[in-house]
């Protein structure tokens, strides 16, 4: 039970923007409590990176940092307060030595998350922060632009400046379910409708299926709508027994996703994602490597001829899209079955049926609509003594540690504002 319940700063969610704000607004002087539904703190941080806990993104030019965000331009101002640079000192101060690995991706050195909550949990103990758990806020009272309190079960805080850092709605088992956006619409703030973002895509062709367990890197990925391209990622995409996944596809999951609900002209059949097996062979350069391969190899059969480029399963997928006999001897394709297989190569395009939900999605798109943040602050523009941070906002980010960033950024910004 909570020892007083009278404070200067009150924050709901003590997931990583919560707990940073919290550690901030108790270093500048303010008494602080910090209200957390679960039994422990930052559960949904155990799990990101796959228990190493990616902390941050080593972009340390900041405009180039913000382009990997929807809405990343929001979120300038707060990189240059507390940034990648300022995110890996500060957890270093902490005893949590780094690493920068593949694509910039920062982790703690002893590849464990649960030296990232420790020293998280020292920082909170070090500030004389207030936690109370189990504990989940079901109201909030306000009049005329101000909190006065919040509502709980078992207790009502009585704090001057309140911060909601409740994340969004990715992983209900750790306690995730969205609580943040009713107290923030109560108070007439707008909700962006949240989506999944970073999740697994099913489908619609079966011979995806025979694919699992093969991965293909350094793809270049275009998205179509209505035959017109929408946009373009590059990196690793993975079959999976129901679809695609893989970093590369976790990234570009979100505006599929967008566009298969932009109403009739978006459904599923007209939303393509096509891929080149070959980003850095133009056509012609493609097809002089595969004759070079077929003179070769001139009495093997195709299949084997093209396993020499992509796995054998997928080299039988490929011909099977081209209507190419997989048997049919090299050297007796025609001229016009080895310019097929080339634009096939360069361009194999699936179907979308379905953007896996917030059960698979590591993140949250949508939330706070941002017009009502002060982008400076994190303050909110309706309500004068409320402050948001974290995964709630209408703010999201690609694979790769950019995420917990945001959160580090936003909360510092929270708990550093308030008067």
């Amino acid at each position: 039970m909570v020892k007083d319940t009278k404070f200067d700063v009150a924050v709901v969610g003590a997931g990583p923007a919560g707990i940073i704000a919290a550690c901030t607004a108790a270093k500048n002087g303010a008494k602080v409590v910090l209200i957390e539904k679960n039994k422990q703190l930052a559960r949904k941080l155990l799990l990101t990176g796959n228990g190493r806990c990616n902390i941050t993104n080593a972009e340390f030019n900041l405009r180039e940092l913000a382009k990997n965000y929807n809405n990343g331009e929001f979120l300038f101002h707060a990189f240059s307060v507390f940034g990648p640079k300022e995110t890996i000192k500060f957890f270093e101060d902490l005893g949590v030595k780094t690493k920068t690995e593949a694509n910039k991706r920062v982790f703690p050195e002893s590849n464990d998350a649960e030296e990232v909550l420790e020293a998280l949990s020292k920082c909170l103990t070090e500030d004389k922060v207030e936690i109370l758990f189990e504990t989940e806020v079901e109201d909030v009272v306000f009049k005329a632009k101000k909190i006065s309190k919040l509502v709980t079960g078992e207790v009502e805080i009585t704090a001057k400046n309140f911060i909601i850092s409740t994340g969004g709605k990715t992983y209900s088992a750790t306690g995730s379910n969205g609580i943040g956006y009713k107290l923030a619409e109560r108070m007439g703030h707008t909700i962006v409708k949240p989506s999944p973002a970073l999740a697994p895509i099913k489908i619609k062709e079966e011979w995806v299926k025979t694919l699992r367990g093969i991965s293909l890197r350094d793809m270049k990925i275009n998205v179509l709508q209505d035959g017109k391209k929408q946009f373009s990622e590059e990196g690793e995409l993975v079959f999976t027994d129901f679809g695609i996944s893989g970093p590369s596809v976790l990234n570009i999951s979100g505006k599929v996703g967008d566009l298969m609900a932009r109403g009739l002209s978006a459904q599923a059949g007209n939303v393509k994602i096509s891929f080149d097996l070959f980003p850095l062979l133009n056509q012609e350069q493609l097809l002089g490597g595969i004759e070079e391969m077929i003179n070769k190899y001139a009495r093997q059969i195709t299949k084997n001829v093209l396993s020499s480029f992509v796995a054998e399963r997928f080299a039988e997928v490929l011909l099977y899209i081209a209507k190419i006999d997989k048997n049919k001897t090299a050297s007796n394709l025609s001229k016009a079955e080895r310019l097929t297989l080339v634009k096939t190569l360069k361009n194999v395009e699936i179907t979308p049926e379905e953007v896996f939900g917030f059960d698979q999605a590591i993140a949250t798109r949508g939330g706070i609509a941002l017009k009502e943040i002060d982008h400076k602050t994190m303050k909110s523009k309706l309500i004068d003594n409320l402050f948001f941070a974290g995964e709630i906002i209408d703010v999201d980010g690609k694979t790769g540690g950019f995420n917990l960033q945001m959160c580090w950024s936003t909360g510092r910004l929270a708990g550093d504002n308030f008067k």
